[in-house]
């Protein structure tokens, strides 16, 4: 009987160590003398959001969003606000994945309506396939498809957020029945990281 994989992985370590870089170096060039706020949106976003911050050579802010999100139509409530003023600021928005776009518009026009200066996306992943409203996305990462993520701060039912890659669940049925199936499956991998 041959074994089915439950994920497999579909962006390695060290090329998302290269593309946070890269993207890091275009933030340096565009914000050249001004002091951004990168503003994490919780909590998928943590650890893409602290190797960016860590890319940029500049002096840069850090404050972090908390939202929910409301059925498919781009609805969102605020768990945890900023404690930082937006007003006359750059903001950078920090996001983990694209997909609708529905809640990446409503975030956009949130800090303009604040008095932001500026607002900027920076997304490490995109779905642009099931994009439903167009928006910008100054700085980004990697283009996916449709594929359920995990790893890299994306979760299954919590689990998942410290792989230090990406991962593309292959069958979902096993997650959904075991969702520590993954877990078992890259045993070695998650408990001896380098």
């Amino acid at each position: 009987m041959v074994e089915v994989k439950v994920a497999s992985e579909v962006i390695p370590e060290s090329d998302i160590k290269s593309r946070v870089t890269e993207l890091g170096e275009a933030i340096n060039r565009d914000y050249d003398g001004r002091n951004p706020l990168f503003l994490v949106i919780l909590v998928g976003s943590v650890p893409f959001g602290a190797d960016l911050v860590r890319s940029v050579a500049m002096n840069a802010e850090v404050d972090f969003l908390g939202l929910n999100r409301f059925g498919e139509g781009g609805r969102i409530g605020v768990t945890l606000d900023t404690s930082t003023p937006l007003f006359d600021r750059n903001v950078i928005i920090v996001e983990d994945i694209i997909d609708t776009g529905l809640t990446l518009a409503t975030l956009r026009k949130m800090m303009m309506d604040r008095g932001a200066a500026s607002v900027s996306t920076a997304a490490l992943l995109d779905k642009t396939r099931r994009r439903l409203t167009d928006v910008p996305i100054e700085y980004r990462g990697f283009e996916v498809g449709d594929e359920f993520l995990v790893g890299y701060g994306l979760d299954w039912q919590g689990l998942y957020r410290n792989l230090r890659s990406i991962w593309a669940v292959l069958d979902m049925e096993a997650m959904v029945s075991d969702p520590k199936t993954l877990s078992r499956e890259l045993g070695h991998s998650l408990t001896h990281a380098s």
